[in-house]
């Protein structure tokens, strides 16, 4: 379990990060009318969050483990 978190630290990071940024893009910015398919709820932009900053981040931390090798 220990490796696991250890593999994807950067990963999982990323998503935390995502998620609050997701949520304060929400909060923010949002969309009042409602017609957003992400922005109008803080349950679909957090998660819209953690998917783009896991993403993001998985692929900055392959890069750094193609370069370590």
């Amino acid at each position: 379990m220990t490796s696991k978190l250890k593999k994807y630290k950067l990963t999982i990071v990323g998503a935390i990060l995502g998620a609050i940024g997701g949520y304060c893009y929400y909060y923010f910015v949002g969309c009042a009318s409602g017609s957003c398919a992400i922005t109008s709820s803080p349950i679909n932009s957090t998660l819209y969050g953690v998917f783009m900053g896991g993403l993001l981040f998985n692929m900055i931390e392959s890069e750094i483990q193609k370069k370590s090798k």
